[in-house]
């Protein structure tokens, strides 16, 4: 299907009437729309506006609560769980962060559990919060929804997607954060969707189909074969899946969120937890030699010879630098997601009376 651009301000409008129209305040409609126009500006449409019409489903199957405030359900000083309710992922994550971050700024550390949160989006935003106010953050994220990711060794689905992500402060003179941010599976889900709606191609390696074979047709994941859908694999082989069970683990099973199993499993909805770690690297008494040391060590790496294909040696976080530069005027959204956000702004019409229209250019 051949890919419509939209300008980045006009899609932000549409999101923020749609989330308007289905009850959600300005503020959180607001947070709604920049996270996700965001994720499609940084390069990862699978996080973006197409997750629009699943969090329209969630609404509609009322599992998705709009207009949630978190509750702090402990708190010893240092460390935090806090409890979504369900809210939708853009406002709780932000406010449960903004918690975090200040404990942090006071105590030097804050490690966070945050639980039963609606899709939380890109957890890259996140790390990106706290690194704005100076500090580091490490982030275990779960995800609860149907089973997505085969274990290694394994040929079905019993987990999903599981990222982790690093947050460093560098500052913009040397090129700005470090920030790493990856799924456990060889590519997101989302990204697997994105194909499908696409109809293209994913990467080789990344799936099997439901019978446990390699295979680089996404539609395993969406088209069901005797009752059957296929898996995506884990990044990095036993690495990758070791690395989600750890996400599972402290994410989930720590901080008293849903592990991701058969009776969890929501109608609708996508839940995550996440336990974060936020700290002040200026408390350590090094900022200095931080600095220092990481410009050096930058500089140092890309320094090596370039290997054939590549022009550059990128950061992590480079590569959403750079597409928020192209994409500054126009993102590509393909027309089977136009379709399912067109969709979904009936559905809403149809629960509220109101809604945003169509999805124009």
């Amino acid at each position: 299907m051949t890919d419509k651009t939209i300008h980045p301000d006009t899609l932000h409008r549409w999101v923020a009437d749609l989330f308007l129209a289905a009850g959600s305040s300005a503020n959180e409609a607001k947070l709604t729309a920049d996270h996700l126009v965001l994720s499609n500006l940084s390069g990862h449409d699978s996080h973006g506006v197409g997750m629009v019409p699943r969090y329209v489903k969630s609404i509609a199957a009322g599992e998705l609560v709009l207009n949630t405030d978190v509750e702090v359900v402990t708190d010893t000083g240092s460390l935090l769980v806090i409890d979504a309710h369900r809210g939708i992922g853009q406002s709780v994550t932000h406010q449960a962060m903004a918690i975090a971050i200040k404990r942090a700024k006071d105590t030097g550390v804050c490690v966070m559990g945050l639980r039963n949160s609606h899709h939380l989006g890109r957890v890259g935003h996140w790390a990106e919060q706290a690194v704005e106010e100076g500090l580091i953050s490490v982030h275990f994220t779960n995800a609860v929804s149907q089973h997505w990711v085969a274990p290694y060794g394994g040929a079905e689905a019993r987990f999903v997607t599981n990222p982790f992500t690093v947050g460093i402060p560098r500052p913009a003179s040397d090129g700005g954060p470090i920030l790493l941010d990856f799924a456990t599976s060889a590519i997101a889900q989302g990204k697997v969707r994105v194909a499908y709606n696409a109809q293209k191609h994913t990467p080789e390696g990344a799936l099997i189909d439901h019978e446990g074979f390699p295979t680089t047709n996404p539609g395993v994941l969406f088209e069901p074969v005797n009752g059957r859908i296929g898996a995506l694999t884990t990044m990095a082989a036993h690495k990758g899946y070791a690395l989600a069970m750890v996400c599972e683990l402290l994410g989930a099973a720590l901080t008293g969120g849903s592990v991701t199993i058969p009776k969890n499993q929501p109608k609708a909805g996508v839940w995550n937890n996440m336990l974060t770690i936020v700290f002040d690297p200026a408390r350590f008494g090094t900022q200095n030699a931080f600095e220092v040391s990481t410009r050096e060590f930058v500089e140092w790496v890309k320094s090596a010879r370039l290997s054939e294909g590549h022009d550059e040696i990128l950061m992590p976080g480079d590569p959403e630098r750079k597409s928020r530069i192209a994409r500054a005027s126009a993102l590509p959204i393909d027309a089977g997601t136009i379709a399912e956000m067109d969709a979904a702004a009936e559905t809403v019409k149809s629960l509220s009376g109101k809604g945003p229209g169509r999805c124009q250019r």
